[in-house]
């Protein structure tokens, strides 16, 4: 199998934590894929020593000592059959990894957007919009709609990301979205308890049986993950928690919608099942905050919400300083944060929620792989996913820096160019 160098990179970010930084930033630096897998990393000036032969290197010793770095290329392009990609002096980091996405659904909510814009309060029913759209739309509608998503994704860095359903709300359409979802990603959520449809609105209790029960089992072979939204206007601590005990009992890996318009019990609750993510966290209590710091459980945050919602942004230095660990990912979704773009995530964060560049960048990639524990994403080293992002800019800075601007140049996944621009 070809071999691929991507060499003469400016400023590599690999996630591979140095004394003083985060995000093991190297410079003048290059990459070796093989297989799919990063081989190797390391200074550019090095690159030619993985495949010159030790007759070949002593050769060009004896010629006059270091050579010029188109004849390392050559050499290294003979001796192994790699293909050589010159970064042209730019940054290069991780794919993006997004961990809270809606992507399957039908329909569009651009009119409450508009009024939210106008002063009208964001509220959690506008989802029974949603799922009356999704239930009346084809399995090829919603097919196509996904991969024009997923095309969106790779354009703009993201090369993991996780799916979930909750736009059906019937155990056919539920179990429909997570096998659609399984067709673009193995990180697929069973969010069955998004909210209560219509038709249960005087019958709670059994609409929670029925997600427990009948939905729970079509849906669990198509997923990874279950997942519920513990929110005033969706589901109560209690039925929160059997749901996802229900889920558990499955074999699912449990995360929480939790702590989005107000202060409630979704945090308390992730930490307590040891849930991987608990996401949103706008509203967070001192113990709240005590509790993600002693656990596991990642705090996942989506300021694109608060974008489109004007809620406050969560407070990410609050979290960060007491060492919980955060993650960014963009929910996209048709009625709070119709974006899916984690380079905006990124900004926002930068901009709103005194986050630093470099802290944006690690919770977009590394922390967005630790909410899905994942150890094979979320940075560049040897063994792990040729996921990579090379930006046409020189720093990782220029993300937030130049927000809205098309940074994003070439997306490596699994070792292939999947979208590149000239």
């Amino acid at each position: 199998m070809r071999a691929t160098l991507i060499t003469n990179i400016g400023e590599l970010t690999t996630n591979v934590a140095a004394p003083g930084d985060a995000c093991g930033t190297l410079h003048d630096a290059a990459v070796l894929i093989e297989g799919g897998r990063i081989a190797w990393v390391g200074p550019a000036s090095d690159a030619a020593g993985l495949a010159l032969s030790d007759r070949e290197t002593a050769s060009e010793r004896r010629n006059g000592g270091d050579f010029p770095t188109s004849r390392r290329g050559d050499a290294l392009s003979r001796a192994y059959d790699v293909k050589i990609v010159d970064a042209g002096g730019r940054a290069v980091l991780p794919g993006f990894v997004d961990a809270h996405t809606h992507l399957v659904f039908g329909g569009d909510r651009a009119d409450e957007f508009e009024a939210r814009m106008a002063g009208v309060p964001y509220a959690a029913g506008g989802i029974r919009r949603t799922v009356e759209a999704t239930r009346a739309a084809g399995d090829d509608t919603l097919r196509r709609r996904l991969a024009g998503f997923v095309d969106e994704l790779h354009a703009q860095g993201t090369t993991t990301f996780e799916v979930k359903t909750g736009y059906g709300l019937t155990v056919a359409d539920e179990e429909r979205l997570a096998r659609l979802a399984a067709e673009v990603t193995s990180e697929v959520t069973f969010l069955g308890a998004h909210v209560v449809p219509a038709e249960f609105a005087e019958r709670r209790d059994e609409y929670v049986d029925l997600v427990c029960g009948r939905m729970l089992d079509a849906c669990a072979r198509h997923s990874r993950w279950v997942d519920v939204f513990c929110e005033r206007g969706a589901f109560t601590p209690e039925e929160s928690r059997r749901v996802l005990a229900a889920g558990i009992a499955r074999g699912l890996l449990p995360r929480v919608h939790g702590n989005q318009l107000g202060h409630g019990e979704g945090v308390q609750l992730a930490v307590a099942l040891g849930a991987a993510s608990v996401d949103h966290c706008t509203y967070l209590s001192d113990d709240d905050v005590t509790a993600l710091a002693g656990s596991d459980t990642v705090a996942t945050l989506l300021p694109g919400v608060e974008f489109s919602t004007r809620q406050p942004y969560p407070d990410a230095r609050r979290l960060l300083d007491a060492r919980v660990t955060v993650a960014l990912a963009s929910d996209c979704n048709p009625g709070s944060s119709f974006t899916s773009s984690m380079p905006l995530m990124i900004a926002l964060a930068v901009r709103e929620m005194g986050m630093t560049t470099a802290e944006a960048v690690w919770a977009a990639t590394a922390g967005g792989a630790r909410a899905l524990r994942r150890d094979d994403v979320g940075a560049i080293a040897p063994g792990l996913r040729a996921d990579l992002v090379v930006l046409d800019a020189p720093t990782r800075t220029h993300l937030a820096y130049r927000p809205g601007v098309p940074l994003v140049r070439t997306v490596w996944k699994d070792g292939v160019a999947v979208t590149a621009r000239s």
